[in-house]
């Protein structure tokens, strides 16, 4: 049986011994293996049921380590790198040698981040490897940011979980690439746009979108995804007025609203706080799909900052399910 505990030296034979073990960071809960260690790559991959090539992020315990498997760094990547490690940001690089390529999806580009969680670095300070470590759930569903979330979804599938509580973030890690030294955003994340045109001091190029394979995670169409209908709105009052289901979940940033279809009702954050709202999103879309819905109904969030991430998220959420039907005018409600 899977358990969950703070014991460092545990998780760390875990991890020597090629076995995946769950860790939290200030996103959300990583399946971490031995990066370097293709069998045990390999496991991630199986247990998420995840895509081959679909590339995971390397995580290391400290910024000197980077170029121990990044080459051809631009310079503007270490100013990021310096600015915002640890924490929320990956950069996509040229991979060294040494990464192996089951890592990257075959690619010759490797995504790489410190994470800001104190449990993960005091582990990553006492392994000779740094840690491959995709979110901790299911391919495709939504990701966990608690301990218990990852028991819930992984079961028995890993030995142990390192428990560090709620994630500070909820949301990933934000993925900056480049091209001729540019900086090109792959995909939004707990790091806003903004802060990242601050530190570069122009417009940064998004491209955030994988025509045929992903570059980086979260590339993909769908992602992020409840079992349970989902709907994203503008809306609330026409969506909730024009569906045809009377078993309705309501998440909404900061209006409660009180309609018979309406079952149950979740506000992201009463005083409009985006990082609030962020923090909570998805417990609130994992709780809401266990509540034997027909229907989730999700407002979006203002078109700004952590609003743009969010929205990402979300949209990539509903993607996934063809509910139209249930819709009498769906056009006018998302």
């Amino acid at each position: 049986m899977v358990k969950l505990g703070t014991d460092i030296n545990e998780a760390k034979r875990i991890l020597q011994s090629g076995e995946l073990v769950g860790i939290p960071t200030e996103t959300v809960y990583g399946l971490a293996g031995n990066a370097l260690n293709p069998s045990a790559v390999k496991k991630i991959f199986d247990v998420k049921e995840r895509p081959n090539y679909n590339p995971l992020i390397v995580h290391i315990g400290e910024i000197s380590q980077l170029k121990k498997y990044a080459c051809q760094i631009p310079s503007v990547a270490q100013v990021l790198a310096e600015k915002f490690w640890p924490g929320p940001l990956t950069l996509l690089l040229n991979k060294q040698r040494l990464v192996p390529g089951i890592v990257t999806g075959g690619l010759d580009t490797v995504g790489i981040r410190v994470p800001n969680h104190p449990i993960t670095l005091a582990l990553l300070k006492t392994i000779d490897f740094p840690l491959a470590a995709p979110s901790a759930n299911p391919f495709g569903y939504i990701s966990p940011t608690t301990a218990r979330h990852v028991k819930d979804q992984l079961g028995d599938k890993i030995e142990y979980i390192l428990d560090g509580g709620p994630c500070d973030k909820g949301l990933e890690s934000t993925i900056i690439g480049f091209a001729d030294g540019k900086p090109i955003l792959y995909r939004l994340g707990a790091i806003t746009v903004e802060r990242i045109e601050k530190v570069i001091g122009h417009p940064l190029e998004i491209q955030d979108k994988a025509n045929h394979r992903p570059l980086g995670p979260g590339m993909l169409p769908y992602h992020y995804a409840p079992i349970t209908n989902a709907v994203l709105t503008d809306d609330i009052y026409h969506a909730i007025a024009q569906t045809n289901v009377e078993n309705v979940g309501l998440i909404s940033v900061s209006t409660e609203l009180f309609h018979p279809k309406v079952r149950v009702n979740r506000i992201l954050s009463l005083a409009n706080d985006l990082e609030e709202a962020g923090k909570k999103l998805y417990s609130t879309l994992r709780y809401m799909d266990n509540q034997d819905l027909d229907l989730i109904i999700i407002e979006r969030m203002p078109d700004f900052g952590l609003g743009k991430t969010i929205n990402d998220r979300l949209e990539k959420a509903v993607a996934r399910k063809e509910i139209k039907s249930m819709l009498i005018d769906a056009s006018k409600s998302y």
